[in-house]
């Protein structure tokens, strides 16, 4: 873990990039434009994995992008019960240092291995990629892929992750996908949900699961095209909030992206790959894809809750973890 003078300094860095960052820098980034990254993807030759060398068919959506920033020896000397992809910007240091020093603590165990990786593309601006390299060096907890970071551009965050559990983990357990906004109750997930001391799941995936139509108003953030989505209606898929899976899927999942017609809302997508796969989620009432006011007890009986911020985060925390001995 990394010392208190290191995460001090880190902060002091970060501080100090970021101002200067906000007086010298006033053009937009293509993030703003939401531009799907087809468009924008470098002409690097593809990473080359052995891992996914068995499809011999012509990909539909061939995964080109390369690995910038890795943590390819992470579960080299481990075996982790349970892998934790958090899809985070560039911006967003002080979420991560939240959940560093909160839930997503991977020391915060001791009789199981939890893994914390934080998912980001590539930023336009040049400073807050060093930024984001100076905070990798430090706490080696950061998976970067060459694609444009942006709204529009979260299945392809969502895929790199899946390529880099199959790749680098595929002997973990259990994998969690969520947001870096996103408080999640450990305990219930861990000794309530995914129980160590049971037999392994496979094909497994469960969230909260949404039964859903495309939204056709262009005005809407989640809008959908005829032309990109024909159906009237979505398979079942769970809100990109928070879902949990066996590892096994992973592969499965990325593996059946490379030949399923890529689409910008990301939950609804790995639903498509579920369908194709014959994995039909299951639901969790526990899995929270909405902001719920805290009290103890209510926080206890739930796995997620969404638009958290980094101080709601330590405060939620604190007060749960001094709090063990009361009873609701």
């Amino acid at each position: 873990m990394p010392s208190k003078v290191s995460c001090l300094y880190l902060l002091t860095v970060v501080c100090w990039a970021s101002a200067l960052w906000y007086l010298s820098i006033s053009r937009p980034t293509s993030t703003e434009v939401g531009q799907i990254s087809l468009s924008t993807r470098k002409s690097a030759k593809a990473h080359k994995n052995i891992t996914f060398t068995n499809i011999r068919t012509r990909s539909l959506n061939p995964h080109t992008y390369e690995f910038v920033i890795n943590e390819s020896k992470k579960c080299e000397s481990i075996t982790p019960f349970l892998v934790i992809l958090i899809s985070s910007t560039h911006k967003e240091f002080d979420a991560r240092q939240a959940i560093r020093e909160t839930w997503g603590d991977e020391s915060s165990f001791t009789d199981i291995r939890i893994l914390t990786i934080f998912l980001l593309g590539w930023n336009t601006d040049s400073v807050l990629n060093q930024m984001v390299e100076q905070e990798s060096q430090i706490f080696h907890d950061i998976v970067v892929e060459n694609f444009i970071d942006s709204y529009h551009n979260l299945t392809l965050k969502t895929m790199m992750g899946m390529r880099w559990v199959a790749t680098f983990c595929p002997k973990a357990q259990y994998v969690m996908k969520t947001d870096s906004d996103i408080f999640v109750n450990m305990d219930n997930l861990i000794y309530k949900l995914l129980k160590p001391t049971t037999k392994p799941r496979r094909r497994y995936f469960t969230g909260y699961v949404i039964n859903g139509s495309p939204i056709r108003d262009m005005r809407s953030k989640w809008y959908m095209s005829r032309d990109l989505y024909p159906d009237n209606k979505y398979p079942p898929f769970c809100s990109g909030t928070g879902y949990v899976f066996s590892a096994d899927v992973a592969e499965l999942i990325f593996k059946t992206s490379l030949h399923t017609r890529l689409l910008h809302l990301e939950d609804v997508y790995v639903g498509l790959c579920l369908r194709k796969l014959g994995i039909h989620p299951y639901q969790n009432s526990g899995f929270n894809h909405w902001k719920m006011a805290y009290s103890l007890c209510r926080y206890r009986r739930v796995i997620t809750v969404h638009q958290i911020s980094p101080e709601e985060m330590h405060r939620i925390w604190n007060d749960m973890s001094s709090k063990k001995h009361l009873r609701c």
